[in-house]
């Protein structure tokens, strides 16, 4: 029911492993998401611009531009700042989530991931925007 109702969620992937970003895609593209891929922050800005993805998941350990420093610069846009950031990391100690929020991000998910478990932090994001204020 809720997947019927992705088809038009543009979802980007951010992670400097092909097996991270291959994984993410296949998972989501069954929940019938649209997914952009970017293999670093700077690839990713790029991206944003051309495709304004609805949510976006970004690794932290990322060489030239790491996950906060990207997730910092996404929130410093004013036209995105009201896009979910969620961080991916295979680091799930209290310093680093604080980290994550400090930098803006939305959400903190552990690797390995599940296609449950990113499908359920899309379905929370939507949730958060259709609901009245």
């Amino acid at each position: 029911m809720a997947e019927a109702a992705a088809v038009a969620i543009k979802v980007l992937v951010i992670d400097d492993s092909n097996t991270i970003r291959r994984s993410a895609e296949l998972f989501l593209r069954q929940a019938g998401y649209e997914v952009i891929l970017a293999e670093d922050g700077f690839d990713a800005l790029a991206k944003i611009s051309d495709h304004q993805p609805q949510i976006i998941f970004v690794d932290i350990m990322m060489p030239r531009l790491d996950g906060y420093q990207t997730c910092a610069l996404i929130k410093q846009h004013p036209q995105l700042k009201t896009t979910p950031v969620i961080m991916l990391s295979s680091k799930d100690g209290v310093f680093d989530r604080a980290r994550g929020r400090l930098a803006g991000s939305d959400r903190y998910l552990t690797k390995p991931f599940t296609r449950d478990g990113l499908v359920e932090a899309i379905n929370q994001h939507l949730k958060l925007r259709l609901a009245p204020q």
